[in-house]
């Protein structure tokens, strides 16, 4: 063979190269959203301004001491660094799997030594023979004239993608996560202020109702409510008192941090300053359904998902095919080490190999049919989590609209029963009523002002899970690097 045939031959690799981009992967075309294209009631729905989809938390949330703590939540928690950690992992997974798209190319150098005996040679002499080598090799690359390796890259790079946007939907979550628990505690901290001050009216009352049987005006009947009272306002303040803690060591696991003191205070300053001022936008709209495929991110790795295994069909198309592996080294070769780097020692050799399944135990048609059911499977999967988000902002939409009418009940309830309580106390001391109908005022109106608490921080929580459900961003996701060969950054952090 001539010297040429080495270089003529890269060019014809190269050939190959850039005409190997045939896929049998089927096309991918998403499948139609089994949902409604409208919310349910929908038009007795009030029309809100704020969309979740132009809105980020530092928009939503108007508490700056909460801001501050979903802050820290998305810097510091350890679930959402695993999660990240994974996203990692996915990363160099493709890495490793998209390499095989390119020629491997290295040094290599080596050398044999051996004795032959004498009837394996010409001479029949016993002989000593040697082959040393260096220089570029070509390690055993496949062409890829069927997709096999670029579907198996695509693959790689679906299940990187939909590990990418379940990194986004943890971060989702673990600021709505961080919302309500803060909310929960304001709430269980607004109902210890309340059980406290009605301890502090209860007690009171109590001195006031022993003085009074002492004076002959108060039945033996009149303290034993009394006392009842009492007891009641304390086992509320211990039962408040419970909650707040436990929400406060919610709040610490999730933010990660080793002290809260400084955000935790300043929230019971807040809360005793004053009841109705709002934490977060009390305004949303819901959109339409179908922006839910948009910026829902467990949808959008459902999809992702669903294109890894569209083209784990085209790899399992492939292996019906033959497979062509080239092996190759072009460098100096020499019988002694020392004449190894002479001139006149140049040295290539070309190995092509062509593979082509004919028995095979029925593995490729096993496997074909696997990765058939797999995307059968990703597209209910799929489905499923549409429907899921739909469930979700549809009951969240729910809340939202049914709670705001309520808490507008509670307050009017509250604000009566505040009256009631009044009235009964001044005819009660005016000796007008009897002292049970002043203990019925007073259990309605603590009643009613803890329900009214109850809805507000039920409302702040429902609005918070419609944050989340319609895909709201908590945080930008962290810069990446691009997993490309030259090593260059992309510019939005997404692979090629």
């Amino acid at each position: 063979m001539s010297m040429h045939f080495f270089p003529r031959a890269l060019c014809a690799l190269a050939a190959s190269l850039v005409l190997a981009g045939c896929s049998l992967a089927p096309v991918h075309q998403r499948p139609q959203a089994p949902i409604p294209t409208q919310w349910p009631q929908q038009d007795a729905a009030p029309v809100l301004s704020s969309s979740a989809a132009t809105l980020d938390w530092n928009s939503f949330i108007a508490d700056r001491q909460l801001r501050q703590l979903v802050d820290l939540a998305q810097a510091h928690n350890r679930d959402l660094r695993q999660t990240l950690l994974n996203v990692e992992a996915a990363r160099a997974l493709y890495q490793v799997q998209r390499a095989d798209r390119l020629p491997g190319v290295g040094l290599q150098g080596g050398g044999t030594r051996q004795r032959l005996p004498g009837d394996m040679n010409a001479t029949g002499q016993p002989q000593v023979q040697g082959s040393w080598q260096a220089g570029l090799g070509l390690a055993a690359f496949e062409l890829d004239l069927f997709g096999r390796v670029r579907n198996l890259s695509e693959a790689a790079l679906g299940e990187y993608l939909a590990t990418e946007e379940a990194a986004r939907a943890a971060r989702i979550s673990l600021g709505a996560e961080v919302v309500q628990a803060y909310l929960s505690r304001d709430g269980a901290l607004r109902r210890l202020q309340l059980a406290q001050r009605t301890l502090q009216s209860r007690e009171s009352s109590l001195r006031l109702t022993a003085q009074r049987r002492q004076a002959g005006t108060a039945t033996a009947l009149d303290h034993q409510d009394a006392l009842g009272l009492a007891a009641q306002a304390r086992a509320d303040v211990e039962r408040s008192e419970r909650e707040l803690r436990q929400a406060g060591n919610a709040l610490l696991l999730l933010t990660g941090v080793e002290d809260l003191g400084p955000y935790l205070s300043a929230q019971s300053a807040q809360s005793a300053k004053s009841s109705d001022v709002p934490m977060l936008l009390q305004d949303l709209s819901a959109g339409t359904p179908s922006e839910l495929l948009i910026h829902r991110p467990d949808i959008q790795a459902a999809e992702h998902r669903l294109r890894a295994r569209s083209a784990d069909i085209g790899a399992a198309r492939a292996a019906f095919f033959p497979r062509i592996s080239l092996t190759g080294f072009l460098g100096s070769s020499s019988a002694d080490l020392s004449d190894l780097f002479r001139p006149g020692q140049r040295a290539w050799s070309f190995t092509p190999q062509v593979t082509l399944p004919l028995f095979d135990g029925g593995r490729n048609r096993a496997n074909l049919d696997l990765a058939v059911l797999r995307k059968d499977m990703a597209v209910a999967a799929y489905e499923q989590a549409i429907q899921t988000a739909f469930r979700e902002v549809a009951d969240a939409l729910a809340a939202t609209d049914t709670l705001r009418r309520e808490e507008a009940a509670r307050l009017a309830l509250r604000d009566s029963s505040r009256e009631s309580l009044r009235l009964a106390q001044a005819r009660y001391q005016a000796g007008v009523d009897d002292h049970l109908r002043y203990l019925d005022a007073q259990r309605n109106a603590f009643a009613n002002e803890s329900a009214y608490i109850d809805t507000v921080t039920q409302r702040q929580l429902a609005l918070a899970q419609l944050f989340r459900v319609l895909g709201g961003s908590w945080t930008a996701p962290p810069p990446h690097s691009a997993p490309n060969t030259s090593g260059k950054a992309a510019s939005r952090g997404m692979p090629p």
